[in-house]
């Protein structure tokens, strides 16, 4: 049987977002090809996976955490970052005037948009695995589907992360179980090749 091309294209943020509602924190510490694999049926073999965040500015003990995980990340062959960035957007209460600074994560949404419209006409994969619950990215899925009626989206759910739209413009969809979240964990420690150590924060375990 003919293997069939996968690459993941994963909305790092919604899935941490959604794994934070569920109350998940267990799950933070997640090899991101390995959770992809899982998703997957014989004979489909994943190729690459491109994950897609920001780094948090601040405060401090959650950007190391942050870029702890990032760093464990890298580790993993398979694994191709894409970094958007934040934007602060002061916001002014209606009542009192007061104003506060937002913060907004801007370009994910964009850079996911276009890696998958041009692997598609690329050629690199025959079926893209989208995981995200972010129906911005609908547009994207029906370009592919129409340019390309021979390829594939299958779109994964994040916890607390379904949405119909997106349902309805994919080939398929699954959802992210917490079974499979449990197969997917890196291991608790991991040696950098500087002999650097990178340890799971204590919170995520």
């Amino acid at each position: 049987m003919k293997s069939e091309r996968i690459i993941a294209y994963v909305d790092g943020f919604n899935l941490y977002f959604g794994l934070k509602e569920k109350g998940w924190s267990s799950y933070y510490w997640l090899n991101i090809f390995t959770l992809c694999r899982e998703l997957l049926k014989p004979p489909q073999q994943l190729l690459l996976v491109k994950y897609f965040t920001s780094r948090v500015p601040g405060p401090p003990d959650k950007r190391k955490r942050q870029s702890t995980f990032l760093d464990a990340l890298v580790t993993v062959s398979g694994i191709k970052p894409y970094y958007g960035k934040y934007q602060i957007t002061p916001v002014q209460c209606s009542k009192c005037g007061h104003s506060n600074d937002f913060l907004e994560e801007k370009m994910t949404d964009v850079q996911i948009s276009s890696e998958m419209v041009s692997d598609a006409h690329l050629g690199k994969y025959d079926t893209a695995l989208l995981m995200t619950g972010d129906r911005d990215l609908v547009p994207a899925i029906e370009r592919v589907r129409l340019d390309f009626p021979n390829k594939r989206v299958l779109v994964a759910f994040p916890p607390l992360r379904t949405n119909t739209d997106l349902k309805v413009a994919a080939n398929a969809f699954i959802h992210v179980t917490e079974d499979v979240l449990k197969k997917s964990l890196l291991p608790l420690q991991i040696p950098t090749i500087g002999g650097y150590l990178l340890t799971c924060p204590p919170g995520w375990r």
